[in-house]
């Protein structure tokens, strides 16, 4: 999906819209998920922010491990994904958030499976992931090429 928009924006060289991939992200989750899921939510507050296709991939995929991990936790879970600006006018940052992400023993068994990996994208991000374990928040700061 993050190549597929990648080259359609090829043209104007302006960068991936982050609304219109995670949207597009967040609505195959939903489709795909269980039956076990059914009652999944996932609503979406992201202002209209151009990137890069190495940090697409890397938010593409972070937003997709921490959805997983909530679901893990919850296969009803209700999560909020929310882009805004930073603390600099070159850098966004996003929140997931989910009550399926507080702290619990269901969260410490995810983290098992999907807490490497998204260090790992927080790395390449070039950013310190942070989780809220009282209001169950995931955050990170990224690159931002600009505004749609």
């Amino acid at each position: 999906m993050v190549h597929r928009n990648h080259f359609a924006e090829l043209e104007e060289n302006r960068g991936l819209n982050l609304r219109t991939m995670i949207g597009e992200l967040s609505a195959n989750i939903r489709a795909t998920a269980s039956d076990r899921s059914h009652g999944l939510g996932i609503t979406l507050d992201i202002d209209p922010y151009l990137v890069n296709q190495d940090v697409a991939v890397a938010i593409a995929f972070l937003a997709t491990e921490t959805i997983e991990s909530a679901m893990s936790c919850d296969p009803a879970a209700q999560i909020r994904i929310v882009v805004k600006p930073a603390d600099t006018p070159d850098r966004a940052l996003l929140r997931v958030v989910s009550r399926a992400l507080v702290e619990s023993d269901a969260l410490r068994e995810a983290a098992t499976r999907y807490g490497r990996v998204m260090e790992g994208l927080s790395r390449q991000l070039r950013s310190p992931l942070h989780h809220d374990p009282l209001v169950g928040a995931y955050e990170i700061a990224f690159a931002i090429k600009g505004r749609d």
